[in-house]
């Protein structure tokens, strides 16, 4: 990979946590949201 694919990879990434964490407002709401994705992946492995 080049240089510059990295470096745009990296803020994509972090862009996108950005928003997840700004999305949740707290700690709590994202461990609710956390939760959640936990019940709907162990959902779908049934």
């Amino acid at each position: 990979m080049s240089a510059i694919l990295k470096r745009i990879l990296v803020l994509a990434l972090i862009a996108g946590l950005g928003a997840a964490l700004a999305a949740c407002e707290t700690a709590q709401g994202f461990g609710r949201d956390v939760e959640k994705l936990g019940e709907k992946i162990q959902g779908a492995a049934d």
